[in-house]
């Protein structure tokens, strides 16, 4: 007699920890289903439309007889053609369409297949923690191992994260085949300067390590200080790749359109790989995609406001709420410490505890690593007047918890 199939027994299965998130979203549905209205933080989803010039341009496209076959699994040319333009407008950095860009079905997609190209079971990658699930679950999906790094928060970036990956490289056997970073960071939403790229660089061309930056919030920015990439340090494409998206930057998230540059050794097995799985997006998309980057980038800094004005509300409200908050100068996300009072029940239940006495739902920090815990993840995806609401929420239940005195309506 044959076993019963059991979900997880799956081997695959097993290497993934509980998802955090599903506890979160089923307490979110269930709060809906009893008609409470929840101001939803959470997932890092733009609520605007891709850009009106780009829509027209993916009519006008999907119209044509010719778009409807297969496409191209790296990516049309004059899509790869237009990343090689932006990066030598934004970064000054020369790129090889051919050899040197390869596009993605979004950058997780393009992740996880830079993970099981490059990977095998007994190699190490080296992550920081808390970090966006996929650069750690990519390489565990792969069947690598995975050694996690200490963010500590009271620390600036490069002087907590350079002498613990040095020290990492130095000690772990076998030695890491990669590292892998994320600037500005998702859930962190920290940035670093070129300084500290080129003390990364150096580290890694010294001890021969992979270099994995993911770049998805770059034109995400409110310092007027554009975040660099790493492959303006010299040498940097003797051992990095760079992975980015129109996710976030042209509000095209559902669109799935990113790409990962650098390294030609790296991205023919990224290319290669992909081969074998995917025929590329849409092609209709990836014409739209080439006319976003190409096209009039007035849009990028409309959406870079619109996320200035949304983290202004939520930073200068959850500050007046009680809830000690700092304005991050990048991405639409704010990593944000629990207050102390509720520090001790963890994110997850902070979270669902939120959800039902402020009726405002956040992403517990557990669901970004081990050393998340003690914070949330909140995005700037409501509109103005729902975020002014949510602050509204919050003081009435901090008040109560007697965080603070008073309330008032002013945010």
């Amino acid at each position: 007699m044959v076993d019963k199939i059991e979900y997880n027994e799956f081997y695959r299965i097993k290497r993934l920890p509980p998802y955090v998130f599903a506890e979160v979203n089923y307490a979110k549905a269930e709060a809906r289903a009893k008609g409470d209205d929840i101001i939803d933080f959470g997932m890092g989803n733009p609520d605007s439309p891709a850009p009106e010039h780009v829509i027209k341009k993916l009519k006008e496209t999907v119209e044509r007889p010719d778009v409807h076959g297969y496409g191209v699994s790296q990516g049309v040319f004059g899509l790869r053609k237009a990343v090689a333009g932006y990066y030598d407008r934004r970064f000054g950095v020369h790129l090889d369409p051919d050899t040197e860009i390869t596009c993605s079905q979004g950058s997780k997609e393009g992740l996880y297949h830079l993970a099981i190209a490059i990977s095998k079971p007994s190699d190490v990658i080296i992550v920081p923690d808390p970090s966006y699930p996929i650069h750690t679950y990519g390489f565990v999906l792969a069947e690598a191992s995975v050694h996690s790094i200490k963010r500590d928060f009271d620390v600036p970036v490069a002087a907590d994260l350079l002498p613990k990956f040095k020290e990492a490289i130095e000690s772990i056997s076998p030695k890491p085949l990669a590292i892998v970073v994320n600037f500005p960071g998702n859930p962190t939403s920290e940035t670093v300067d070129l300084a500290f790229y080129e003390e990364l660089v150096d580290l890694c061309i010294f001890h021969n390590v992979i270099l994995i930056s993911d770049l998805a919030y770059c034109e995400i920015y409110f310092d007027g200080n554009p975040p660099p990439s790493v492959l303006q340090v010299k040498r940097a494409k003797e051992i990095a790749v760079e992975f980015s998206t129109l996710s976030k930057s042209y509000s095209m998230a559902g669109w799935r359109v990113g790409f990962c540059v650098g390294n030609k050794e790296i991205i023919k097995a990224q290319k290669r790989v992909k081969s074998y799985l995917d025929y590329g997006s849409f092609l209709p998309i990836q014409i739209a995609a080439t006319y976003a980057l190409n096209g009039p980038q007035d849009c990028v800094e409309g959406f870079r406001n619109l996320y200035k004005k949304r983290r202004d509300i939520m930073c200068e409200g959850l500050n007046s709420a009680g809830w000690h908050v700092e304005k991050p100068n990048a991405s639409m996300f704010l990593w944000a410490k629990i207050p102390e009072k509720f520090r001790p029940m963890g994110s997850v239940e902070f979270t669902k505890m939120m959800m039902r006495e402020a009726k405002v739902a956040f992403s517990p920090g557990a669901g970004f690593g081990r050393f998340g815990d003690d914070y949330v993840r909140i995005s700037f995806i409501e509109n103005e007047q729902r975020s002014r609401q949510a602050i509204r929420n919050i003081k009435q239940f901090f008040k109560k918890e007697g965080i603070i005195s008073g309330v008032t309506d002013h945010e």
